[in-house]
Order: structure tokens, then C-alpha cells, then sequence
């Protein structure tokens, strides 16, 4: 069973009345429609490509320490 995460949304309107939306969560999660229905559809789309994105390009790291330095 898949994990359900939920997102913020933040919706705008141009002027031309094209809505934006953006996944301020996911570093360049954007799309844009002509209605608020549609957008609802490709803002989950985008979130699913940049999930998958963010999963696949992860890199593997280990912690080793933290150190202060006077310089």
C-alpha cells in the first residue's frame, strides 16, 4: 500500500486568467491550466514526477560529524 502525503498548494491567477499553482514543499513543483479542475490534475501529476525525481537523485550520504572552526 502506497504511503498518502499530504501537500501545500499555493494557487495564483494571472492576468490572463491562467491559475498557477506551487508545491513550495518540492523545489520547482509548478504547473499552470485554464481552470482550477485541471489544475488540480497536473499539480498531482507534478507532484508525483517531482517525488519520483527527488527519489531517484538522492544522494547517499553518511553523516560523519560536525565541527566548529575559528578561522
Amino acid at each position: 500500500m502506497k504511503k498518502t502525503r499530504e501537500y501545500t498548494v499555493i494557487i495564483e491567477q494571472d492576468e490572463q486568467g491562467v491559475f498557477v499553482a506551487e508545491v513550495p514543499e518540492l523545489a520547482g513543483c509548478h504547473t499552470q491550466a485554464k481552470s482550477l479542475d485541471v489544475l488540480m490534475d497536473r499539480v498531482k501529476e507534478a507532484i508525483q514526477l517531482c517525488v519520483e525525481v527527488q527519489k531517484s537523485s538522492a544522494r547517499k550520504t553518511r553523516l560523519v560529524g560536525v565541527q566548529r572552526i575559528s578561522v
